[in-house]
């Protein structure tokens, strides 16, 4: 090896140590030192060569320890969601309208926090912009929140309704995953949607998530059983306590409400999803073998609200007798015309019943074809609810004179709607009348049979009648 002596350049600036506060030394400070020469049998290519190398080793070593660090960032960390509990929040059914249909929520509890977050679909505000506006039209828009379990929990308690967990047999992942995917969804930027009675409400986007939760478990094994229930079977059993409400809603639904429901469907109602989730099995990732989704059931509180029937009311025989009862009394009234009583008592029966079957055909109408209500559209009821009906008002307004002549628009004004309302009860012979309206058939086709009939009995007989007018 040679030994030399090599004097930096007089140009030469900086050196060890020139950082932030420090001055850069000029040439004149800089001593001589010994500096090696270049190694005699290593030329310059064979240098860069191995010094390119050994680079490329210890860039590979590099980027296969930030690997295994991102894969363990803590191997002391628990793996996410271990510490995680999910469960179903099912509440029972309240007093008021909008809770008859009763409630469901999901709850996460983080064991390391000590905290429990509940998560609520369906909430509404009457406050918001054009609420009831947008309700008539079937544009509700409905949002998604956040809470403190123990803060939300009593206030159910408090309106006496049952509380009942299911705490489900979720892996880690799955719980991480629906956590994250609900700390999303509350988000102001996405916890809003359009809403739907039967397709997006509460229950459903709670049924969804956790069915996302469960990589689809929860839809498969309840997309195909079916108990036979439709919508409106299940409308009017929970309904039941408040029959005005009932009825109306009956009328209301058109054909959409009458298909028979999976599982999945009926899971609709918050009671149906808690009751078909005991029936839902998932598989144990590292055994393989099954086990039920609903790894403990609690009821956290006792109901002291009546319990909806398991079963829709079945008023068919009492509506024909009414039906029946009340076509008699009109053709009484059309015989004994001659007495006032009988005769104003005719009319105003007239002039009510027609008012409200054609202001409820209108209604119908307008529900078909002015509003997103896709549970009303193709109401086979027109056919008895008949917006002709009013057509009759001016009719019976006349029928309240002694000397009443009804004139052939009249008769055969009165002879074509309860041939339309004939309708409704012929056209079930056809696959494409499926809607379950034989309430509305028995209760308001006699009606409409008598009307006609009182009208013609008077037109036909004008003569007697005047003598006994």
């Amino acid at each position: 090896m040679h030994n030399a002596t090599y004097p930096l350049s007089p140009d030469c600036v900086g050196g060890e140590g020139w950082g932030e506060g420090a001055a850069p030394r000029t040439a004149d400070s800089l001593q001589k030192r010994d500096v090696l020469p270049p190694h005699p049998t290593l030329s310059p290519k064979r240098g860069w060569g191995r010094g390119v190398a050994s680079l490329m080793l210890i860039l590979l070593w590099t980027l296969l320890s930030l690997s295994a660090f991102a894969q363990n960032p803590d191997p002391g960390a628990p793996v996410p969601g271990t510490t995680l509990d999910v469960s179903l929040i099912t509440f029972g059914p309240g007093t008021e309208v909008w809770e008859r249909f009763g409630h469901n929520a999901i709850m996460i509890h983080d064991r390391r926090t000590s905290t429990s977050r509940l998560y609520n679909y369906g909430i509404f505000d009457f406050d918001q912009k054009d609420f009831f506006l947008n309700f008539a039209r079937g544009r509700m828009t409905y949002r998604m929140a956040v809470g403190d379990a123990t803060e939300e929990l009593p206030y159910y308690i408090e309106e006496g309704r049952w509380i009942v967990q299911q705490e489900l047999a979720l892996t880690p992942a799955q719980k991480s995953k629906l956590a994250n995917f609900l700390d999303w969804n509350v988000r102001p930027e996405n916890q809003q949607y359009r809403y739907n009675y039967f397709e997006a409400n509460c229950s459903t986007k709670t049924r969804d998530a956790l069915d996302m939760a469960a990589d689809g478990a929860i839809r498969a094994q309840t997309i195909s059983p079916s108990r036979g229930f439709t919508y409106r079977m299940d409308v009017m059993r929970v309904m039941r306590p408040d029959p005005l409400l009932m009825v109306g809603m009956d009328a209301g639904l058109g054909p959409y409400a009458d298909r028979r429901l999976t599982y999945w469907n009926e899971s609709f109602l918050p009671t149906e999803l808690m009751r078909h989730m005991r029936e839902v099995f998932a598989v144990d990732p590292t055994t393989g073998e099954r086990h039920s989704l609903v790894a403990r059931e609690t009821r956290l509180n006792d109901s002291r609200i009546p319990e909806p029937s398991e079963t829709p009311p079945n008023w068919l025989w009492g509506a024909l007798a009414v039906g029946i009862a009340l076509a008699l009394l009109i053709l009484a009234l059309a015989r004994a015309r001659a007495n006032a009583f009988a005769r104003v008592t005719l009319a105003t029966l007239g002039v009510v019943i027609d008012l409200v079957l054609g202001v409820g055909g209108l209604v119908l109408l307008a529900l078909w074809f002015l509003t997103d209500h896709t549970s009303a559209w193709r109401n086979e009821n027109l056919f008895l609810l008949d917006p002709l009906c009013l057509l009759l008002i001016p009719i019976w307004i006349g029928a309240f004179r002694r000397r009443w002549s009804p004139s052939p628009f009249a008769r055969y004004t009165t002879l074509f709607i309860a041939l339309i309302a004939g309708v409704a009860w012929f056209a079930k012979v056809f696959p494409w009348f499926i809607q379950d309206n034989k309430f509305w058939i028995a209760l308001l086709l006699p009606v409409h049979v008598a009307f006609a009939l009182a009208v013609w009995m008077r037109a036909g007989r004008p003569a007697e009648f005047s003598n006994l007018s």
